[in-house]
């Protein structure tokens, strides 16, 4: 917090379709090994549903859903790019074992103006050994 106040962050993508507000304070970012997170090179950052403030609706970017079909990527359907996304729901075995289920967004912190997310903690996330369908 700076002086008591949560900040605010905007995001947007590369061209602009997509805008989003951000109000949390970043203590880290999250860098996943699995094959979309590797690929993509987002850092993300989880937050609380109502955290996220979606100032474009999600009918107006592309949905893309892999393995589990439970994670929800969202794109912008001009230049691509994944400002958010909702993390996929946890197995069975995961629930069985405790997991609590994350219910909330994953940001893109490259999409947040003016954040330079490049001193902050790293969390690695071993994606790959999450299970499949």
């Amino acid at each position: 917090m700076v002086d008591g106040v949560t900040p605010v962050y905007n995001g947007s993508c590369h061209c602009g379709q997509v805008r989003f507000r951000l109000t949390a304070i970043i203590d880290q970012k999250r860098i996943c090994n699995c094959s979309i997170c590797h690929k993509r090179g987002a850092l993300i950052f989880r937050v609380d549903e109502n955290q996220l403030e979606l100032l474009t609706p999600l009918e107006d970017l592309q949905l893309y859903t892999w393995g589990t079909k439970t994670a929800r990527d969202y794109f912008c359907k001009s230049c691509g790019i994944l400002p958010f996304r909702r993390p996929r729901h946890n197995t069975a075995e995961e629930t069985d074992a405790g997991i609590p289920e994350f219910v909330g967004w994953a940001v893109n912190l490259r999409c947040l103006d003016g954040f330079d997310p490049s001193d902050l903690p790293v969390r690695h996330i071993d994606g790959l050994a999450l299970p499949l369908p």
